[in-house]
């Protein structure tokens, strides 16, 4: 069921209200190291906002709202699992660059204002291709067993070096780069020159790498809804409290070695999940709602229990 273009424009102006929401109380600019207990607190508040929103689709959505709402939280909890693979590696540039805590609440404000800008980009294109060539969904699923197989062989100890990025090295040969930090400004002028920043350049590699990540979270997503509305708001309200799940995950990150196997066998599902539905078997919704959810529950409960016991 196509929606009105009001509802697509209403949704989109509640976005932006709600980024400068969490932009004025999320921490003052430049003045303020994010806690713990803070990040936490607004974790949860962006997860009952989620919350509220699918509860928004079950009373109000055209059509079957039900099975709406199931397909909602299926993409959300697809997109919030995999997005935390995101955050141990964003955790890991802060770290290459050293860059303060207290200034990467802005980094990551802006990476994830430019990260809504391009998932939605992605999926008006995937559900374009996927109305046109109902085949695609066949190659979709293959690469995400692909990458799901592939996550397990994946080092945790590989370290990212973003002078190796394509779009960085692009910018450096056009833009002057200082090495020096100044705070948490982007760009400086120097003796006359303006030059960026080092956080300038982490921006870069967050952004592309998000598009990275968006080749896998994207499509799987599409596993269990074709509805674009249901997709893209699934998809952005997941990418939402990412930034105040990054500081959640920081100070606990080393307690969560196993996710990255959850991770792929909730991405080898989904991705199985496409190709079965090419010859006509439908995985229902709430089962396949039940298997992402305790397939991540169950990883992170193993990587908290071992981490402990290994400790003792």
């Amino acid at each position: 069921m196509t929606l009105p273009l009001w509802i697509w424009i209403l949704f989109y102006v509640l976005v932006l209200i709600m980024l400068l929401i969490d932009l004025k109380s999320f921490g003052k600019k430049g003045q303020h190291e994010v806690s713990v207990s803070e990040a936490l607190k607004m974790t949860a508040v962006w997860i009952g906002v989620s919350l509220l929103f699918c509860a928004g689709i079950y009373a109000f959505y055209p059509g079957d709202a039900h099975e709406k709402a199931m397909e909602f939280l299926a993409g959300y909890l697809i997109e919030k699992s995999l997005s935390m693979d995101n955050l141990f590696v964003f955790l890991m540039l802060f770290s290459f660059f050293g860059i303060p805590r207290k200034y990467q609440h802005e980094v990551l404000f802006w990476g994830i204002f430019g990260a809504l800008v391009l998932r939605s980009i992605f999926i008006f294109a995937g559900v374009a291709m996927i109305t046109r060539f109902e085949w695609i969904l066949g190659v979709f699923g293959l690469f995400l067993i692909y990458t799901g197989i592939k996550m397990f062989g994946h080092d945790d100890d590989e370290q990212v070096d973003p002078s190796k990025n394509v779009f960085v090295k692009l910018f450096k040969r056009f833009f002057p780069v200082t090495d020096r930090m100044h705070e948490d400004r982007f760009f400086i002028v120097e003796n006359g020159r303006r030059l960026a920043t080092p956080l300038l350049i982490v921006l870069i590699v967050i952004e592309t790498t998000d598009v990275a990540f968006a080749v896998d979270s994207i499509p799987a997503v599409f596993s269990v809804s074709r509805d674009p509305f249901i997709v893209l708001t699934s998809n952005i309200f997941a990418i939402l409290g990412l930034r105040a799940l990054y500081f959640a995950l920081a100070a606990i990150a080393q307690y969560f070695t196993y996710l990255k196997y959850g991770l792929g066998i909730i991405l080898s599902f989904v991705g199985v999940k496409m190709l079965l539905e090419l010859v006509d078997i439908e995985v229902p919704t709430p089962l396949s709602l039940a298997i992402i959810f305790g397939v991540l529950v169950l990883s992170m409960v193993l990587s908290v229990v071992i981490s402990k016991r290994r400790e003792e």
